[in-house]
């Protein structure tokens, strides 16, 4: 009796599904060419359809990719192409959607103003969105997911999937503000500085996403926030509150938000009506989930995107996170200008009146003459202009000392050396030296005779007339 059972509950949980799932396994292709001929690329066409349509990428590719190289003039080339990217697509994995990205992407690009480019650009989308995992997962997808779908809409905006293009840009969203709003709730809890980085997070967030299900819960804790920051945040307090009661007028805050203001002495604003229209559509079609899904949640990689905006339009712009008000703001990168001022050079003429340095003689020392009022530094005369120092001594009754010679000290020398503390002295000009003789060779020998005795000149009495009388020989 227990045998029968098992085999009848084998039948009904195994075989029973296993033919549905193989009777369903040939899925309709969503392109196909209607026109009814017997050319050969359309043979060729057909036939990797049939393959599309029972599984067989990997065939369908190599069949397409034949038709194209043999027939690159065929009317079904676009057509072709379209297919390739479906094949991957189908295939799935994470290669598959990869490869089904690019080719979707080439499709575009060569055939731009057809009908099906906005049909590649949705399934790109789509395959984005398939791809997406929960709020506390990496946002990769769902970064992508958005990306492409504002594409979508912005090409194409009056395409046939541009509504669902937008139904989707909306649960992508959905997404992206639930995995701020925990990052945000996170440092709220955290307390301390984690007030300032959970109330700038969660006040871009509602600015980014307005159409975010928890949007008012987000004001909500960014109040909290700014009021455990301290007295000099209550204007900040008062605009999150100010925020719930016209913006959200049906959320559960808006009493206390209403009550908050006036006991800050601030006006309470009337409620918006657009926005209460669209919280009471909203209200009216949003869709909770079943107990299946509630159960299946768990165990699964799909976010719930039951909470997300049915109506609205969604944001355009890329989402850039608030610096917190505790950063310095050198620390930001808010201060964009980094201006330098020059103020004038004090002494500007030595940049027109200084002599060049290259004029001045091979081997000789050259001087820069100082600036007006520039006291630095003493200038030197080249040796060059040694003449005219022996000019100056001429006229000035003193002989100029003889090459070879030292110099003769001037009568004032003491004077001078006192001064000499004060001033520094000029260089005096270089002595030119006289070549050495020839050196001459010598030879040895046994003896040498003694040198000879040099007789002295004879003396002469010079007259008293003050002539010289020359010698007698």
């Amino acid at each position: 009796m227990m045998v029968r059972k098992q085999i009848r509950y084998g039948v009904m949980f195994g075989v029973v599904p296993f033919l549905m799932v193989t009777a369903g396994c040939r899925r309709k292709y969503e392109n196909p060419i209607n026109k009814d001929t017997q050319q050969p690329d359309k043979v060729l066409y057909d036939t990797s359809i049939d393959d599309i349509e029972h599984g067989r990428y990997e065939r369908a590719r190599l069949t397409l990719q034949t038709m194209m190289n043999t027939y690159d003039t065929s009317e079904f080339l676009a057509k072709a192409k379209l297919a390739v990217a479906d094949s991957w697509k189908r295939e799935g994995g994470a290669h598959g959607m990869a490869q089904a990205e690019a080719e979707y992407k080439d499709f575009i690009l060569f055939y731009p103003n057809m009908e099906e480019a906005a049909e590649a650009q949705f399934k790109i989308c789509s395959m984005q969105y398939d791809q997406m995992g929960t709020a506390e997962r990496d946002p990769v997808h769902a970064r992508m997911a958005e990306a492409e779908c504002k594409d979508l809409l912005q090409k194409y905006p009056n395409s046939k999937f541009a509504p669902d293009g937008t139904r989707m840009l909306l649960a992508t969203q959905e997404v992206l503000a639930d995995a701020e709003m925990k990052v945000g709730q996170y440092y709220a809890k955290k307390g301390g500085n984690g007030f300032y980085a959970s109330a700038s997070r969660l006040n871009a967030l509602v600015d980014q996403y307005p159409l975010y299900s928890q949007a008012d819960e987000a004001l909500w804790i960014a109040a909290d926030d700014y009021n455990q920051m301290g007295d000099r945040f209550e204007n900040k307090q008062a605009e999150m509150y100010t925020r719930i009661v016209r913006d959200y007028p049906l959320s559960i805050h808006a009493e206390d938000a209403k009550a908050q203001l006036k006991a800050m002495n601030r006006p309470v604003p009337d409620a918006d009506p657009v926005a209460e229209a669209r919280m009471k559509y909203e209200l009216a079609n949003r869709v909770k989930p079943g107990l299946m899904s509630r159960l299946w949640s768990p165990f699964g990689g799909r976010p719930d995107t039951s909470g997300a905006a049915k109506s609205g339009t969604p944001q355009m712009e890329t989402f850039r996170p608030a610096t917190p008000l505790d950063v310095p703001v050198t620390a930001s990168g808010q201060q964009t200008t980094n201006e330098v001022t020059i103020g004038p050079i004090a002494n500007s003429d030595i940049l027109d009146k200084a002599p060049d340095a290259r004029t001045g003689a091979a081997g000789t020392a050259t001087s820069t003459a100082p600036a007006s009022g520039d006291t630095t530094g003493a200038a030197t005369k080249p040796a060059a202009d040694a003449s005219k120092t022996d000019a100056a001594a001429t006229a000035s009754g003193t002989a100029a000392p003889a090459a070879g010679t030292a110099p003769t000290p001037p009568a004032n020398a003491p004077a001078a050396a006192a001064n000499s503390k004060k001033a520094k002295p000029q260089k005096v000009a270089a002595v030119k030296k006289r070549p050495r003789p020839a050196a001459t060779t010598t030879t040895k020998k046994k003896s040498a005779p003694p040198p000879a005795q040099a007789t002295p000149p004879p003396q002469t009495t010079a007259p008293a007339g003050g002539a010289a009388q020359a010698p007698q020989q």
